[in-house]
Parts: structure tokens; C-alpha cells; sequence
């Protein structure tokens, strides 16, 4: 009981934002910032043993985590380049430009391959989306197609990369966790999910036959476009994202200048993309003092315990090292985190099972960007949609490559693939 105490603010989560959002049908109804501040207050009532002033701090050292503050300060900068480069016209010459590049029953099979190349490239999925979804959804304005849509399009593409990268952090924790060679990890990994990008490609490039768009070549001002080619060039070379997006910045100011537009409307640009970022920041900051009460109450410890008590054969390790990382993602938001977390656990499963430390660098990878590219209150999801201006649950249905993905990964248990891994 105590660890399903332990667990039960996100139940309260889920039930008041996710259940609720569904049988109202609208994702608009309950605020997700109500739904996390209602659970985040039931953790701290829940929390024994400490004075209701210590239940705070503990709750605001989960808040003021080096990964939540430096996540915050992304999403300032971000929402700062967004919508400097908005003011300044780089989204519409950027999306006119794509729109004469590509044709039109290609659009969506090309936003998928952009977002799969820059992420394993940049090797993070939040660079990816920060670079790509205001792009994607000018696209989606021009063209009639749905935001959510073609926002999931990046997001998917995003976790693509961020699962198959070498400088990934995921892929540096499994790796690390499992003592395996990232090459070595990137083969295992290659042949359980690129089967899903494909398939996900095909689908895009269906879908795409019935889009059409006539571009208003006439209106592309190419210095216009120079911030996003600073952006993904900077992202692709491997440099610091809040580097990339201060760069970005400064680009959309020097640029907007060189064409006329003032100072103060270049910095009134910059602190409504701030502005704007606001209750993503809330969010963030609710969702780490929350996950870190649950930490601190033993319920990832005890998820931990209740997947490893009954397991038998090398499908039942395999399937169990899979829930473990899935859970603790979903009780830290962060697959870093969850990988680090279960890794350890992961590997003696392994060894008492003899499981390829390969396969299971791999597995704990996949899984932990499954669960990361489709709860609403993960910071990827989070990102897209306050940048598409949208709710993250309106993105989840359209999640074609996360959902793939993981139908391929459980197949891959099932099946034992690929052999020479299993």
C-alpha cells in the first residue's frame, strides 16, 4: 500500500487531466497547469514524516533540479527565437521555401526526414523541435493541414534521432549502465527501429498524395531564412543548444535591423516569445517537485521491486527490463533520468539471465523514448505544443513513429530479433 500511496499523485494527474480531457472530449476543459497543481498539493499532503515546511523544500528540490532549471532556461531562449524570427519573417520565408522545394505529395514524408536528420544529428529531440515545429506548423497554415498532425510529424522524427544518435544522453546512459560500445549498441538498436521509421515514412508519403499548396514563391526573401540555416547548421555541428538558440536570436535582431525593423520591436518580440513560454515553466517546475515527492516516497523503488519479483525465461527479463524503464519514465518525465535509474537494475537482470548487454543498452533506449514521445507533460511534448500553440494530448493521435516504434520493440521481444542480439 505504501507504494501505491507513493504513486498515486500521478494517478491524480492522469485521472484529473488525461480521463477527464477524455470523457469531456475537449483537451481545453482542464488546464493542465490546475491538474498538476491539484496533484502536486495531494503529494505534499501525502508525505509522512516530515513538517509541512520540509514537505515543501523537498518539493522544491525537485523543482530546482539542475535538469529542470537548465530545461527552463531552453525553453526561455526558445520561446525568445520563436518568436523573434516570427516578428522578423524567417517562419514564412522558411515555410515558402519548403513549400518550392518540395512537392506537394512529398511534404509530409520530407518534414518526417528533416526531423529525423537533425535529431540524430544535433542528438537531442528538444533542439529538433525547437528548430523544426514553428516551420512545420506554417506549413500546416498554408496548406490546410492539421497543426497537431504535422507537429507529430517533428516530435516523432525528433525521437528517431534522440533514440539513435552517438551523442545522445540517452544513448550515453544505456551504454554507460550496460558497460557496451555505442556502435555496437547503434546496430542492435538500427534493426528494431528503422523497420518503424519506414513504415511510418510510407504512411506519410500516402497521406501526402491529397495535400496541396501553391507557394508564393515571389514573397521568399532569402536573408530572411539565414536565422533557421544558423540554427540547424550550429545544432547539426554538435554546438550547445542554448548557444545555438542564442545565435539564433541574435541573428533574428541583426537581420530584422538590416531590413528595418526596430530595436524595440525586435526585444517586444523576444519577451512575448518569453511571455508565452510562461505556463510551460509552471508546468516544468509543478511536474519536478511533484515526481520528486514520489521519488522520495519510495514509489519508483517500489516499482522497481514488484517488476523484478516474478521474472522467468529471457522474454520476461527482457519484457520486465522494458515496464521498469517505462515506469520510472513515466514517474521522472525524463529519459536520461529513467534510464539512469533503471540501468543497474537493468544490467544484473541481464547478467542473471545472460541477456546481450547490447539488446539491453538498446531496449532501455527505446522504451524510455516510447514513453517520453507520448505523455502530455514530457518537456518535448510540452515544447511542441506551447510552440504550436496547441494541447500536447491533441498531439498524441497523431504520434505514428513513437507508436510504431514500440509495436516494433515489443515484436522484437516476442520474436527474438534480430538472433544474432538474442
Amino acid at each position: 500500500m505504501k507504494g501505491l500511496l507513493a504513486l498515486s499523485p500521478l494517478f491524480v494527474f492522469l485521472c484529473l487531466y488525461l480521463v477527464v480531457s477524455i470523457l469531456l472530449n475537449d483537451f481545453y476543459k482542464m488546464p493542465i497547469t490546475v491538474a498538476f497543481l491539484a496533484s502536486s498539493c495531494y503529494a505534499i499532503c501525502i508525505t509522512k514524516g516530515l513538517r509541512l515546511e520540509e514537505r515543501v523544500q523537498q518539493f522544491s528540490l525537485g523543482a530546482s533540479n539542475k535538469n529542470i532549471l537548465l530545461m527552463l532556461w531552453i525553453f526561455i531562449l526558445a520561446g525568445a527565437f520563436a518568436e523573434s524570427a516570427k516578428a522578423m519573417g524567417a517562419i514564412d520565408a522558411t515555410v515558402n521555401l519548403t513549400l518550392y522545394i518540395l512537392p506537394d505529395n512529398l511534404l509530409l514524408a520530407g518534414i518526417f526526414l528533416a526531423s529525423c536528420f537533425v535529431s540524430i544529428s544535433v542528438g537531442t529531440s528538444v533542439g529538433t523541435i525547437v528548430a523544426l515545429t514553428p516551420v512545420a506548423v506554417g506549413l500546416a497554415q498554408k496548406t490546410g493541414i492539421d497543426v497537431a498532425f504535422m507537429t507529430a510529424i517533428v516530435v516523432g522524427g525528433s525521437f528517431f534521432g534522440d533514440n539513435l544518435s552517438f551523442i545522445s544522453d540517452t544513448t550515453i546512459a544505456a551504454t554507460r549502465t550496460q558497460n557496451c560500445q555505442m556502435r555496437d549498441k547503434f546496430k542492435v538498436n538500427s534493426l528494431i527501429v528503422l523497420p518503424a521509421a519506414l513504415i511510418v515514412l510510407g504512411i506519410y508519403v500516402v497521406k501526402g498524395l491529397s495535400v496541396h499548396a501553391t507557394p508564393d514563391i515571389s514573397a521568399i526573401e532569402w536573408i530572411k531564412i539565414l536565422p533557421y540555416l544558423i540554427v540547424l547548421a550550429t545544432a547539426i555541428a554538435g554546438v550547445n543548444v542554448m548557444v545555438v538558440l542564442l545565435l539564433g536570436i541574435l541573428s533574428t535582431g541583426l537581420v530584422g535591423v538590416f531590413l528595418g525593423i526596430s530595436v524595440f520591436d525586435w526585444v517586444g518580440a523576444m519577451s512575448n516569445g518569453i511571455i508565452g513560454m510562461g505556463e510551460l515553466i509552471i508546468i516544468t517546475l509543478l511536474a519536478g517537485g511533484m515526481l520528486e515527492l514520489i521519488r522520495y516516497n519510495g514509489g519508483i523503488d517500489y516499482i522497481i521491486q514488484l517488476l523484478t519479483r516474478r521474472v522467468h525465461g529471457k522474454r520476461g527479463a527482457e519484457f520486465s527490463i522494458a515496464a521498469l524503464v517505462s515506469i520510472a519514465n513515466l514517474c521522472t518525465a525524463n529519459n536520461t533520468i529513467a534510464i539512469i535509474t533503471a540501468g543497474p537494475i537493468a544490467r544484473g537482470i541481464a547478467m542473471k539471465y545472460h541477456l546481450d548487454k547490447r539488446r539491453v543498452a538498446s531496449l532501455l533506449d527505446t522504451f524510455s523514448c516510447l514513453v517520453q514521445g507520448i505523455i502530455p507533460y514530457g518537456a518535448q511534448m510540452l515544447m511542441a505544443a506551447g510552440l504550436a500553440s496547441i494541447s500536447p494530448l491533441s498531439i498524441v493521435g497523431s504520434l505514428y513513429y513513437s507508436f510504431c516504434m514500440g509495436i516494433c520493440a515489443i515484436l522484437a521481444i516476442i520474436f527474438r530479433f534480430p538472433k544474432k542480439y538474442s
